[in-house]
């Protein structure tokens, strides 16, 4: 079987990523309440305690909500870095020590047939890192929560099958919008997240003859829509010379909904 992906959600409110390979599944984060990871994992008919591995990518509320209470209730193993450990100790509660492992930021780890990489990202947490999955000559990679996307982020991501891919902001709507210009500068900044046009030009550059799918993923609230998410990616691979639907596809990600389950 091949790497197989669902976004259970994904928004400013909350993170989930599912993903497996027949052998072994795999949860990237998970922003939630233990009863709402519960409802994701049923929506996409898959038992939560199956999980091989759990991966953190960093320590904000929207990715760890729920990662205290889905390892003492299913007994799972969780990974993430030192520094990300430290962060989080006080917001997710007690984990048996059998149950925590360090996964070291631009190294691999082997399930099986799988490996998954990690990589560090420009982002406002204690050591912040995204994923990257390997399986049968198939490549997934996971980045969301980066401020840009760097020469060295684009040479560890390139020419991937599938990216789930932040889009997070349209520009106009965050600097009009409600936010104190506090927020909306440490949004704006290195440190932040990455706006919908900033997100396709990465797009444009990192994807390679093997990419075939990008799912627009953290979008916030206040300052994005789906449509115009995609409307701005759109026109902004355009005017690279790529055109959505002849190299690769764009899916939309939801806050409340699982994406379809479906290879990568």
């Amino acid at each position: 079987m091949s790497l197989h992906l669902s976004v259970l959600a994904s928004g400013s409110t909350g993170n989930a990523v599912y993903v497996e390979d027949g052998q072994h599944s795999f949860l990237v984060d998970a922003g939630f309440s233990g009863k709402q990871m519960e409802a994701l994992f049923q929506k996409i008919d898959r038992d939560i305690s199956k999980l091989s591995g759990v991966f953190v990518t960093h320590e904000h509320s929207d990715h760890v909500k729920g990662i205290g209470v889905i390892a003492r209730k299913y007994k799972l193993p969780i990974f993430a870095n030192e520094k990300t450990w430290m962060a989080m100790d006080g917001m997710i509660g007690e984990i048996p020590t059998e149950q925590k492992f360090i996964f070291d930021m631009e190294t691999s780890k082997s399930f099986g047939a799988t490996e998954v990489e990690s990589f560090g990202v420009s982002h406002d947490a204690a050591d912040p890192m995204f994923y990257v999955f390997h399986h049968s000559g198939k490549k997934l990679v996971i980045i969301t929560d980066t401020g840009y996307v760097s020469d060295r982020m684009k040479g560890i991501i390139s020419n991937a099958d599938a990216y789930v891919f932040e889009s997070n902001h349209d520009v106009q709507m965050l600097r009009m919008g409600r936010y104190p210009w506090s927020v909306k500068r440490r949004i704006l900044s290195d440190v932040g997240h990455v706006c919908n046009e900033d997100a396709a030009i990465a797009m444009g550059e990192v994807a390679g003859d093997n990419t075939k799918k990008f799912y627009l993923a953290h979008l916030s609230m206040d300052n994005n829509m789906k449509e115009l998410a995609r409307m701005s990616v759109t026109q902004t691979l355009e005017s690279q010379g790529i055109i959505v639907g002849e190299q690769f596809q764009l899916y939309d990600t939801d806050p409340k909904t699982p994406t379809i389950l479906t290879a990568v």
